[in-house]
């Protein structure tokens, strides 16, 4: 089948199409003839050689994708033969057959398109494990993003919105912060010149966010205990601006902040079939009925991948870039 290869890891010229060999169908799985993959941070980070795929996972790129199931495993009794899914994946997204556990996938609503449900499944299922489950974000709670233009940002704005939440958001131009006012944010702020710890409290009555989800890591860790209200949680699902910083951990003590960090790639079948469930129980009718859909900054044909992947490195997007599997 086809699929993007990469010889040596290196910059965006590294990938081409080629072939690689179709992956087998273990018991529990289906095999998706893949329409289209979304394309995220952490595809960069494995092109470079620096966020390996975990044992077993394939080595080709892609963490999400949508298509149609064209062979069912064993002892699955949640999708048959024609279904339109789109899925969550360790790897592999980026070619023309994906397989993955059953447990990972969800029914691609009719109201949806396949690149916008393979736009989907990482964000939907990140915002919600971070900011809801181990962010325990209470009702009618306030979060700061950091990214508001990204693929995560523009979800995180949609669930706590829908959810009745506060969103603060920054983003890195006047037009991103528009756009994110113009998607639900109660607040933004435009982290080349505004103080967004001042933005985020003024927007919640000065008392601070419950959760502070972040990827940019050490430039940004004090600032974002400032940002948090008493017993708030800063989810930690990156490290852009740096892996090493230091703190007073007296805040940590006297306001009973919780910082974590967190990933979704490697977590088990097991877990990842729990995030889904969850998922659906809390926001899973507004998904079906295609309330919930992503923000699509470009498709474009998998032969593109390197110019996706400039376009990411350049941060110029906002929302998702999908690639154009077949």
């Amino acid at each position: 089948m086809k699929a993007i290869v990469i010889d040596e890891p290196g910059d965006e010229n590294c990938m081409r199409v080629g072939d690689v060999p179709t992956p087998d169908l273990p018991a529990g799985s289906i095999r998706i003839r893949n329409v289209a993959a979304g394309v995220n941070r952490a595809d960069l980070l494995q092109r470079q050689g620096f966020y390996p795929p975990p044992p077993g996972a394939p080595e080709t790129l892609g963490l999400e994708c949508a298509g149609d199931v064209v062979e069912v495993g064993a002892d699955v009794d949640r999708f048959a033969v024609g279904d339109r899914v789109m899925a969550l994946l360790p790897g592999g997204g980026y070619a023309e057959d994906v397989v993955v556990h059953a447990g990972s996938a969800i029914a691609l609503p009719g109201a949806l398109g396949y690149e916008e449900g393979a736009g989907l499944m990482e964000t939907l299922l990140t915002v919600f494990l971070n900011v809801f489950q181990l962010g325990d974000l209470p009702e009618a709670g306030g979060v700061l993003v950091h990214g508001g233009g990204s693929g995560i940002g523009t979800t995180t704005i949609d669930l706590v919105k829908r959810a009745g939440g506060t969103v603060v958001a920054t983003a890195g131009s006047r037009e991103k912060c528009e756009k994110c006012l113009e998607l639900g944010a109660h607040a933004v702020a435009n982290y080349k010149q505004d103080d967004w710890v001042a933005v985020a409290r003024e927007a919640t009555g000065g008392r601070g966010v419950d959760v502070v989800l972040d990827s940019i890591g050490a430039a940004y860790l004090e600032r974002n205990l400032d940002a948090l209200a008493n017993d708030g949680a800063l989810v930690l699902i990156g490290l852009m601006g740096g892996a090493k910083a230091e703190i007073s951990l007296g805040a940590l003590l006297t306001r009973r902040l919780r910082v974590m960090g967190s990933t979704l790639r490697t977590r088990s079948v097991e877990q990842k079939e729990g995030i889904v469930t969850a998922f659906l129980e809390r926001f899973g009718a507004d998904l079906a009925a295609g309330k919930i859909r992503p923000v699509l900054h470009d498709v474009l044909p998998m032969s593109e991948a390197s110019e996706a992947h400039r376009i990411l490195k350049a941060s110029t997007h906002f929302g998702k870039v999908v690639l154009r599997i077949s």
